[in-house]
C-alpha cells in the first residue's frame, strides 16, 4: 500500500526458518520499524557489544571520502551513499522483512537469542518505568518458524519444545494463538496438539492459566507459524510495552488510598512488619 510496504517487501518476507521479533502496532507501521530499530539497537548494543563491520565497507567509505567535493551533485551523492552504507551497517543485526500482516512488523535477527533481548527489554522497561515507544504495542520473541500446517507444526515442536519441557525440564505452561490472513487450521486443534506435545516431552509439565512459568506464544500469519517460549508473561503484561511501564502504578495508587484510610500508627506497624 505504502511506499514504506513496498521497500520492506524488497528486503525479503517472513519465511519458516527465520529467527526474530514480531512487532504490533497501532497503523503507523514506518515509524514502528523506526522505533523497533533504535530501541533494538540500543539493547543489542548493551547485552552484544557494537556490530562489527569488514573492512571492505571501511574501503569503500574511504573511496568515497576521495570524491570532488567541489561538485554539488557528487557531494550530494557521497552524503546519500553513507546514509545508505551507514544504515545498512546498522540493520545487519536487525533487519525489517515482510510480516504479510496489517499491522504487524517482523524484525529478523542474526546471532542474538530474541527471548533474552526482548526479555531484557521488558525487564528494564518494567523496573524504571520509562515509556521508551510511543506507537509499538507488543514485542513478540520469535526463535522458531515453519510451515503452519498441523503436521509440520507438530513434527517442528516435538524438537523445538525440548529445551524447556523435555525430561528432567519440566515447567507449568499456557499457550497463547493468533492466526492473520489464515484460515485453513484451527484454533483448538492446534492447542491441544501442542498441549499433548509438552505432556508427552515429561508428564510433569502441566498447565497453568493464571500465572505459568513458561508461555508458549503461536503466532501465525498466512503460511507462517512463529513461535516462542516467553518467562513473565503475565508479569509483563503479554510483553506489551505500553503496558508495562504502567503496570505498576495502578496498584500502588490504590494502596496509597487504602493506607491513608487507616490510623497512621497501624500503617507504621505495617511497614515495620514488613
Amino acid at each position: 500500500a505504502d511506499r514504506g510496504a513496498g521497500a520492506r517487501a524488497g528486503r525479503g518476507a517472513l519465511d519458516p526458518g527465520m529467527r526474530g521479533i514480531l512487532i504490533t502496532c497501532n497503523m503507523n507501521e514506518r515509524k514502528c520499524v523506526g522505533e523497533a530499530y533504535s530501541l533494538l539497537g540500543e539493547y543489542g548494543d548493551l547485552l552484544y557489544g557494537p556490530e562489527q563491520f569488514s573492512d571492505h565497507e571501511e574501503l569503500l567509505s574511504e573511496s568515497e571520502k576521495e570524491e570532488d567535493e567541489d561538485d554539488v551533485e557528487a557531494a550530494l551523492k557521497k552524503e546519500v551513499g553513507q546514509i545508505r552504507a551507514s544504515t545498512e551497517q546498522k540493520l545487519r543485526r536487525f533487519q525489517s522483512v515482510e510480516s504479510g500482516a496489517n499491522n504487524v512488523v517482523f524484525i529478523r535477527t542474526q546471532g542474538i537469542e530474541p527471548e533474552d533481548l526482548v526479555h531484557h527489554i521488558l525487564k528494564d522497561m518494567h523496573t524504571t518505568k520509562k515509556k521508551k515507544t510511543r506507537v509499538i504495542l507488543r514485542m513478540l520473541p520469535i526463535s522458531g518458524t515453519c510451515k503452519a500446517f498441523m503436521d509440520d507444526m507438530k513434527k517442528y515442536t516435538e524438537t523445538f519444545f525440548e529445551p524447556w519441557f523435555k525430561a528432567p525440564n519440566k515447567g507449568t505452561f499456557q499457550i497463547v494463538y493468533k492466526a492473520r490472513n489464515n484460515s485453513h487450521v484451527s484454533r483448538e486443534e492446534v492447542i491441544k496438539e501442542l498441549a499433548g506435545i509438552v505432556g508427552s516431552l515429561n508428564p510433569e509439565n502441566k498447565v497453568d492459566l493464571n500465572n505459568p512459568q513458561y508461555t508458549i506464544v503461536v503466532e501465525i500469519i498466512k503460511t507462517v507459524c512463529c513461535l516462542s517460549v516467553v518467562k513473565d508473561y503475565v508479569l509483563f503484561r503479554k510483553y506489551n510495552l505500553q503496558e508495562v511501564v504502567k503496570s505498576n502504578k495502578g496498584m500502588q495508587q490504590n494502596s496509597a488510598s487504602l493506607t491513608e484510610e487507616q490510623d497512621p500508627k497501624e500503617v507504621k506497624q505495617e511497614n515495620k512488619d514488613q
